[in-house]
């Protein structure tokens, strides 16, 4: 069992991070006697998937929905069809962003290269 303290130090978040995930009913701490917030395994695993989906563009609803569904149907078949669904819609976006990028790195390095033959021509007429 761990603190909330040490679960944001393992997973480089805040604690307050942390406690909004449990009030979106991501995470489900057990309380001491003394309420105090101690998190077992189980509430690790879950926090991995919440990191790792943030990191990969997932938005919090997405994320809550493929964390829980783990819970509703223990199979895990359900969590992974909506995982590769979502995953396939991230990489779409992701590729649609590269082309996007590779337009504007194209189009920089075109008006680059216009700019230095100018350049290069207003230098030639200076002499």
């Amino acid at each position: 069992m761990k603190s909330i303290a040490d679960m944001a130090r393992e997973f480089g978040l805040t604690t307050r991070t942390i406690r909004y995930y449990e009030e979106l009913g991501l995470l489900k701490p057990q309380r001491t006697d003394s309420n105090i917030r101690v998190f077992g395994p189980r509430d690790c695993a879950k926090l991995k998937l919440i990191v790792r989906g943030k990191q990969y563009g997932f938005n919090l609803e997405e994320i809550k929905e493929m964390v829980l569904l783990f819970d509703q149907d223990r199979s895990g078949l359900r969590q992974l069809e909506r995982t590769i669904e979502y995953g396939n819609n991230r990489v779409a976006q992701v590729d649609l962003k590269i082309r996007e990028l590779q337009e504007m790195k194209s189009e920089m390095e075109l008006l680059l290269h216009q700019f230095t033959e100018k350049l290069t021509n207003l230098k030639g007429n200076m002499q």
